[in-house]
């Protein structure tokens, strides 16, 4: 079997296979800083859809492995656990097991804790091959951000892809993340508040410190009610919940009971799309259209920064100017905030629901 350098292991549009038939994570190696040489891809009788389509046969499965998804940041797996559910709610007899990079962040190993109960179980990586039965399907989604679809197809028709599924069959209500609905989560508070998530895994996908205050200002005399986030803002209507949100569990539930969400973040648009909460998303470096297509409760701002068009991560200096001027410049007096029904109580926001503009 062919084997891997250092560079094209870590960049494999898949997982990898050890000299002693271990599957591993690329992403293992990397955060470990090991040696990736040596590796060898996952083999041609394991499912990947980068080096062969197929058409998956749920319908005749009764267990599925899925190896080395959904990736190791909380919006992807959100968005690949619902492609998951789809496959499930057409299938229901389906147990699913998810292999995982071991060491990827704690707060997106828990959401896959929070959901385990609903689909079937986790298993760190590395595993060996041979404890996989080779009479149950086995479909690799390692590394997908190496994958030239994932970059050029909406999130959620990449991962249905990937899972052997075609995407159009797939009907727009099962595609908006409503299995966040049946984890439990307890209301945080016992008023009612705006939302403000603005911080995204990159600085240059995040809201600049300097335009918070109007977002708050903006979105307090839209809603009426006081605003909550995470992280410091000046204003008189805002109050930092970051110290009590220590917990995946936490994040997810004050999105939940929130009146409206602002948020720069895909991960919090993701999880309000699954809770039918009313939600203004700023884009900068990647199109909307790819992360908001189907949700019809969020009105999406995409702001003009073409030279940074689908950058993953930056926080350069230049980029980071450019992003604080295209925020300087727009206007916070009009920035769009979804209509949702007014609630008598926390516990009731689920029922919101608002035309996406």
């Amino acid at each position: 079997m062919t084997t891997l350098d250092e560079v094209h292991a870590l960049t494999h549009a898949g997982s990898l296979l050890s000299r002693n038939g271990e599957i591993v994570a690329p992403y293992d190696l990397e955060v470990a800083s090991a040696d990736a040489s040596g590796f060898s891809p996952l083999g041609r009788d394991i499912l990947n859809a980068g080096r062969a389509p197929f058409e998956a046969d749920y319908a005749g499965a009764r267990r599925v492995h899925l190896i080395n998804a959904f990736g190791v940041t909380l919006g992807d797996s959100i968005i690949g656990l619902s492609t998951l559910f789809a496959v499930k709610r057409r299938h229901p007899h389906l147990a699913f097991i998810i292999y995982r990079p071991a060491r990827a962040p704690h707060y997106v190993r828990r959401l896959y804790e929070l959901a385990a109960p609903l689909f079937g179980a986790i298993v760190d990586l590395p595993v060996l091959l041979a404890n996989l039965p080779d009479d149950e399907l086995r479909i690799d989604i390692g590394n997908q951000l190496f994958w030239p679809r994932f970059a050029s197809m909406p999130m959620i028709d990449f991962f249905l892809w990937a899972l052997g599924v075609a995407p159009e069959s797939v009907v727009v209500a099962d595609k908006r993340n409503r299995w966040l609905a049946d984890v439990p989560l307890r209301a945080p508070a016992s008023e009612p508040y705006a939302l403000l998530c603005p911080d995204a895994s990159t600085p240059v996908r995040s809201i600049p410190a300097s335009a918070r205050a109007g977002i708050v200002a903006r979105l307090a005399d839209q809603t009426g009610v006081a605003v909550y986030g995470f992280g410091a803002v000046d204003h008189p209507r805002y109050r930092d919940i970051g110290p009590l949100s220590a917990d995946t569990a936490d994040f997810l539930a004050w999105i939940k009971y929130a009146r409206h969400l602002v948020t720069a973040d895909t991960a919090a648009l993701h999880a309000a799309a699954g809770f039918d909460v009313p939600a203004t998303a700023f884009f900068t470096t990647i199109s909307a259209h790819l992360r908001a297509r189907d949700y019809a409760n969020c009105v999406a701002v995409e702001l003009g920064l073409p030279h940074l068009r689908g950058i993953h991560a930056s926080a350069r200096a230049a980029d980071l100017e450019a992003l604080e001027r295209v925020y300087r410049e727009y206007d916070w007096r009009a920035m769009p905030v979804a209509r949702g029904r007014p609630e008598a109580a926390p516990d009731l926001v689920r029922a919101l629901s608002s035309s996406c503009r």
